[in-house]
């Protein structure tokens, strides 16, 4: 969500109003942080925008047998939970340990992740753009430890403060290179959590297209590749927003086995139904706006 806020101006006073805005967003109460973000999605929802341009091609995609109405709404719901996504980056980044943490009500699933820890292979977690999506770094850092993908933001100036408040809880954060799959190769080898996002295009190489709602989708193989080498056991994981100012409500749900398939179009469909099937539970707090879609020869759709 950096991305929403920031853009490719590498001048640090971009970098300067960026980090002032996120100190500002982490001065409010919970509460009116998510009402000023719900204002800034329904701007979203009423200025014609890229943003909402996309969300709404998205969800034709994914709901093809919906009316247009019922859609349109998903849109404006999820372009509200869009606003909240930015505004609540100042408590995730900058609260506390002991002020943030009560804010997670509940783990559905957990008993499932410390199974698999106790196999003693590692353990991966998947957590799309959904929910809170900032909040599960955080969190299992501060719990168990893990080691996590790291893309730098496009603003230069940004990133070491970006690193700071990601790592603060005691993450890893390693490279989209052949050293940060090392580095998780042997974060898996100590039996420890790595993390990975999903949903997100892996670009020209290290993907495979494979269905996303039934359209092709550039999909990673890199969690194909982990799982099949730690034999580990892999997660889907995300953080809901509760209603008002309540908190979140993590959920851990078991991947498919086969996920880690020695088919990459088998193992990248898989990893794409779970994503679906994760999203399915509050599908107004995915982040639709994502070009999921590009990066597929043939296909133009943005």
């Amino acid at each position: 969500m950096s991305k929403t806020l920031a853009s490719s101006d590498q001048h640090p006073i971009a970098g300067a109003l960026f980090k002032g805005l996120i100190w500002f967003f982490s001065k409010l109460p919970l509460g009116l942080n998510r009402r000023l973000g719900q204002g800034l999605g329904w701007l979203l929802w009423r200025v014609p925008n890229k943003v909402k341009r996309i969300t709404l091609i998205n969800l034709a995609i994914a709901y093809p047998d919906q009316e247009q109405a019922w859609r349109e709404q998903l849109a404006k719901q999820s372009l509200v939970e869009l606003g909240k996504t930015v505004t609540e980056l100042g408590p995730l980044w900058l609260w506390p340990q002991e002020k943030l943490l009560p804010l997670v009500k509940e783990v559905r699933g957990l008993d499932l992740l410390e199974a698999g820890l106790a196999q003693q292979r590692g353990v991966i977690v998947l957590s799309p753009h959904l929910g809170a999506w900032e909040l599960m770094g955080w969190y299992w850092s501060v719990s168990y430890g893990i080691t996590s993908l790291y893309r730098p933001p496009r603003m230069a100036s940004i990133e070491t403060f970006m690193r700071s408040v990601r790592e603060r809880g005691g993450a890893h954060l390693v490279p989209t290179d052949m050293s940060g799959v090392k580095a998780l190769r042997r974060a898996l080898k100590a039996q420890e959590i790595v993390g990975i996002l999903p949903d997100q295009d892996p670009g020209a190489s290290g993907g495979v297209i494979a269905p996303f709602f039934n359209q092709a989708a550039n999909t990673m193989l890199l969690v194909a590749k982990l799982a099949q080498k730690a034999q580990c056991p892999v997660f889907y994981t995300f953080a809901e927003r509760l209603p008002a100012a309540e908190g979140y409500r993590i959920h851990v749900i078991p991947a498919s086995e086969q996920v880690s398939d020695g088919d990459d179009l088998v193992a990248a469909t898989a990893l794409n139904q779970g994503v679906e099937q994760a999203l399915s539970l509050c599908p107004a707090q995915y982040q639709w706006s994502y070009k999921r879609y590009k990066n597929v020869p043939g296909q133009k759709l943005y």
